[in-house]
């Protein structure tokens, strides 16, 4: 488990690896820190995102310079 990644919102894991792989799926603007989304919008929020998401990666044991492809979307009310 990622420590520098928020715990999952429902009920499921923040990464599978399934070796050589890491697969991640939806990882949030949340602070690990805090549980709370960021504070800056929508840019801050995908920052924070993709930190998450590098911390998943390297807690599967990866390194973000092999990913292989990356989708943001956001929602912007």
């Amino acid at each position: 488990m990622a420590t520098d990644a928020p715990q999952p919102l429902g009920p499921y894991g923040q990464g599978i690896v399934s070796p050589p792989f890491v697969f991640v799926s939806g990882c949030l603007g949340i602070d690990p820190k805090t549980g709370n989304f960021v504070e800056g919008g929508v840019e801050a929020q995908t920052r924070q995102s993709l930190q998450n998401l590098k911390g998943i990666v390297e807690a599967g044991g990866s390194q973000v310079g092999k990913i292989v492809k990356i989708t943001v979307r956001t929602h912007i009310l």
